[in-house]
Parts: C-alpha cells; structure tokens; sequence
C-alpha cells in the first residue's frame, strides 16, 4: 500500500500540472475557433501541423525516454553516465533532424501540401526538435522524483503560450485597428494562424534556460558501448511509439488526401475541435504515465511489483470510467469550450474517449515487455492497431468523413489492448481483477446508454438525472472498494 501511496501522490502532482495545464490550453481551443472561421480552414491547419509535430517528436526521441528510466535503474549502471550518454544521442540527431528539414524545406513544404507558407513547416521543425532534446531532462526531473519543478515548468510554458496567443489574436488585433503605425511594428495580420506556431518556438526555447541545474554540474560523457545496448533495447519502442502516435494522429496526417470533399481542413478543423473536449481522458492517462512509468521501473524485482500493477490498473479503469460518464453527462455544457460552428462534431466525443481508455489500458499492459526486454512485441501490437486504424480510415473516410476517423481509432487501440493482454499472460502473468472490473464496465455501459436514449427536452431536468446517475456509478464503486473517510479523533 506504501507504494500505491506514493504513486498516488506523484499522480497528483503530475495530474494536477496536466489538468490545470490542459484547462487553461482549452483557452486556446475557443480562441482559435472563435477567431479562425470553419470556413477558413485555420484550425484545421493548426490539427494537421501539430499531428506531423506529434509523430516527429516521438522519431526524435526514439525510445531514449524509457530507456534511461530502464538503464538507470539498472544496479549495475551509472545513472549519470546513462544520462549523459542519451542527452548527447538526443542533442546530436535533433541538430541534423533541424538541419535536413531547413536545407530541403521547400521540397518538405510542397509534400505535405504547405507551399505557401514553408515557415509554417520551418518553425515547427525547430520548435520539435527543442522539444525532443527537453524530453530528456524533463525525464531526469521525474527519476530524482522532482515532481514539483516538472510540474512548474510544463505550468510555465502554457501560461505564457496562453498569454502571447491572446496577445497576437485578441489585443493587438484590436489596437490595430486603431493604431496601425505602432502596433504594425510587432503585429502583422497578414501572418494569422502563423502566429500560433512563433508563440510555440518562442516558449519553447525559453524553457530550456530554467534546465541549467539539470544541464550542468556534471561531466558530459558519451559511452559508446552503453550507448548500442540502449539502442538495442529502444528501437523496438521507437516502432512501438510511432505506431502507437499514428493511431492518435495518422487520421489528421491522412484526412486531407483522402476526404472525397473539396472542404478537407475544414472539416479537420470541426474534428479537431471536437475531439479537444475528449481530451480530458488523455489528460489522466497522461499524469497517470509521468507517475507509473519510474515507479514500475523501480520496483522491479519487489515481491508484490504483480500485486501493484494489477491493482493500479483496476483504479486506472475506475478513474477513466468516471472521467468518461462526467464528460458525457455534461457535455450540453462543456460544448461551449468551442464554437458553435464546429458543435457538429460532438458526436465523436465518446468514441474518441472511450478509445483513449483503451489506449490506456494498453499503456498499462505494456510493461510486462517492457520489464522482461521483449521490447519487440510492442511494436508488433501497435503496428496491427495502427494497420487496422489506417485501413479502416482509407476505406471509410471518403464515405463517412471525420466520423470514420473516430471509429478507426477504437478499432485500432482496441486491437493493440488485446493483443497485448493475451500475449502478456503467457509471458509475464499478472492476475488483473478482472471480475471486477467487467463489473464496472457493465455499469459505466448501463449508465452511458441512459445517457444515450433518455435525452429529455429540459436541459436542467437532464443534467440532473445525469447527476443522480453519476453519483450512482460513484457510490457503486466506494462501496465496492470499502473506501473509508479518516476517523476525526
């Protein structure tokens, strides 16, 4: 119970820098859409640029993320010399990544359809790159269990990102107006969506000076030979994490040279937004992971490491489900994150959600490869989810628009999760409650359905009902649990 305590506590931590962080990033999502029109395709541009951004970042960092948590929690291993060796991996081929990107950056540009702005893709290449390099240290902060600078640095970065994208699509837009002459000289209208990108490399690079404890202080040392055993054991998570951030972003990357429709980055743009309101589900696996990963890692080899696991997955679950029927049960309100333009596209909320659990569920299956080293079957379930995800996006998307995109990424996460299941148990057992957790499921299930088909025409009485049906699925669970308040003495 110790142990579950403290990832509990670093969960919190984690969890609350990435809520508090994803809420106020949602500022940005009815900013844009307030701000660049469906019909000017603006957001959908901004959908498609971060999904390329996404999958780079998960190139550039090949891997070398887990690995240092696997190396250097290895007794036979130096922490520092592992960690010294991947700064200077990362570093070397985040440089060459920027450098080939700006010497063939029209040819880039035109290949993904940017002709007309080649500094949208420029920016971007730099700013990814920064960002695979801080992932590194960012990494360290986690293993010396310093939560809290983590926390405040990844805070710090959204706020003044906030900041600024209020600055050049609300204020100065409007001193514009007034005062051409002053404020043309740091505001251009003609840049518009460009914006979004300059704010993201200016913030960016910023961080990186508040890294100066975690980048100095020690002696850089590149070990060659330490350096081909964490390759040996990354690349399979390289595969695994391109796979795995295809299933999340292939979609965006595709959808405009599949969709049948001359309207493409529009109709991105209405999934992009809509799916923002399910991200909250993404925002608890995420602080779960930051927690979860270090601790498995360094409980390797503890008697009750299955015990912990299995148990950390059935509150994972319990969590996710609650995430998915509050969202669910107040969407009539949380819809307003965005504007009413882009409301169509609600309807993927819960498929995008309930994908996100299951993309979860795998995350916590994917230890038993990842502490045995058959790092490889990884990358064989993630490449079968991505496969199904992309060919069911192929087949569909020109038919059934953003809808498909939604479907194919349950199909695939879906796949990847049991996949990984079955397999695990053969080779690394872990006696998950699975009784309970189907009992939950079942729940959650009942609940989603009165959601679904006892729609009632007054919006209060509706959310009440949803209320009440919450509150049911919550005190199912503490009962179930036997979850005690602490006795006042």
């Amino acid at each position: 119970m110790a142990g579950l305590k403290s990832l509990a506590k670093d969960t919190a931590i984690y969890g609350m820098s990435s809520i508090v962080g994803r809420f106020l990033n949602y500022l940005l999502v009815p900013l844009y859409t307030a701000k660049l029109s469906v019909e000017s395709g603006g957001y959908g541009v901004i959908t498609n640029i971060y999904s390329y951004v996404a999958l780079l970042l998960v190139i550039l960092t090949y891997g070398m993320e887990t690995a240092f948590f696997r190396f250097a929690n290895k007794k036979d291993e130096d922490p520092n010399k592992v960690y010294s060796s991947i700064l200077i991996s990362v570093a070397t081929t985040s440089l060459l990544f920027v450098l080939l990107v700006l010497a063939f950056l029209p040819q880039v540009s035109s290949f993904i359809g940017y002709s007309a702005h080649p500094e949208y893709v420029g920016v971007m290449a730099v700013c990814v790159a920064i960002d695979a390099f801080q992932t590194i240290p960012f990494a360290y902060l986690r293993y010396k269990k310093r939560a809290m600078k983590f926390a405040a640095l990844k805070l710090l970065f959204i706020v003044l990102n906030i900041a600024l994208n209020l600055a050049y699509f609300v204020l100065l837009p409007s001193l514009y107006e007034s005062y051409p002459d002053v404020v043309g000289k740091i505001y251009d209208p003609s840049v518009g969506v460009g914006y979004a990108f300059f704010i993201n490399l200016f913030c960016t690079a910023l961080i990186t000076l508040f890294f100066w404890k975690e980048l100095t202080g020690f002696k850089y040392v590149f070990d060659a030979r330490l350096m081909k055993r964490i390759l040996s054991y990354s690349w399979p998570i390289l595969v695994l994490g391109i796979t795995g951030i295809l299933n999340q972003t292939a979609d965006k990357i595709l959808f405009p040279f599949i969709y049948a429709g001359s309207d493409a980055t529009a109709q991105l743009g209405i999934y992009g937004a809509a799916s923002k309101v399910a991200m909250i589900m993404a925002v608890i696996t995420q602080a779960f992971r930051y927690a979860y990963e270090p601790f498995v890692f360094g409980k390797t080899g503890d008697r009750d490491s299955a015990d912990t696991q299995a148990q950390a997955m059935k509150f994972f679950i319990i969590f996710t489900l609650l995430a998915f029927l509050a969202v669910v049960a107040y969407l009539d309100i949380l819809k307003y994150i965005i504007a009413p333009d882009y409301w169509s596209g609600l309807r993927v909320v819960p498929i995008v959600m309930a994908a996100e659990i299951m993309m979860g569920v795998y995350f916590n299956l994917s230890f038993w490869y990842k502490l045995t080293d058959r790092t490889i079957w990884g990358a064989v379930f993630s490449g079968i989810g991505c496969a199904v995800l992309v060919a069911i996006n192929v087949a569909f998307v020109p038919i059934y628009g953003y809808m498909a995109c939604a479907w194919a990424g349950f199909a695939g996460y879906g796949t990847a999760m049991l996949l990984s299941y079955f397999v695990g148990n053969k080779y690394y057992p872990v006696n998950y409650p699975l009784k309970r957790i189907a009992g939950y499921l079942a729940l959650a299930g009942a609940i989603f359905a009165v959601y679904e088909f006892v729609a009632l025409d007054n919006m209060l009485v509706n959310l009440l009902l949803r209320t009440v049906l919450l509150a049911v699925f919550v005190a199912v669970v503490v009962k179930a649990e036997h979850f005690r308040l602490p006795s006042r003495r």
